[in-house]
């Protein structure tokens, strides 16, 4: 496989090593800000090269991957691993994860006097 020479597209090389499921996708997570190169907000035109931090916020994670090889097509699993070095927090255990308030099946919505209840809990 030949790999290509110099700098390649932040869009592009995200979806090929398998950060994003599309290239639409890994665009559209450009330019809504959750991808940044070296600190720098990234269009989906911006261009990277070996070297560089590639920062990815999505979902419940963020993702922080170091450029180690340039690619343009979608390759397998194996080949996206090898191709950057990743950087990445531990993601948190399930058990420190917050759990979100469980009502009864069938209790209906919250009355005016459990609504008050839960923003005074909320603090708000």
């Amino acid at each position: 496989m030949a790999e290509p020479q110099g700098r390649v597209r932040v869009d592009a090389w995200t979806w090929a090593v398998r950060l994003f499921p599309t290239r639409s996708a890994a665009g559209a997570a450009c330019r809504a800000g959750h991808v940044r190169v070296n600190g720098e907000r990234a269009k989906p035109a911006t261009q990277v090269v070996p070297g560089d931090e590639v920062v990815v916020r999505g979902g419940a994670r963020e993702r922080k991957v170091v450029v180690e090889r340039l690619l343009v097509k979608r390759v397998s699993a194996e080949v996206a691993r090898a191709s950057y070095l990743d950087r990445s927090p531990a993601p948190v255990p399930r058990e420190q994860v917050a759990v979100a308030g469980v009502r009864d099946r069938g209790a209906g919505r919250p009355t005016k006097r459990e609504r008050r209840e839960i923003d005074r809990l909320r603090g708000r």
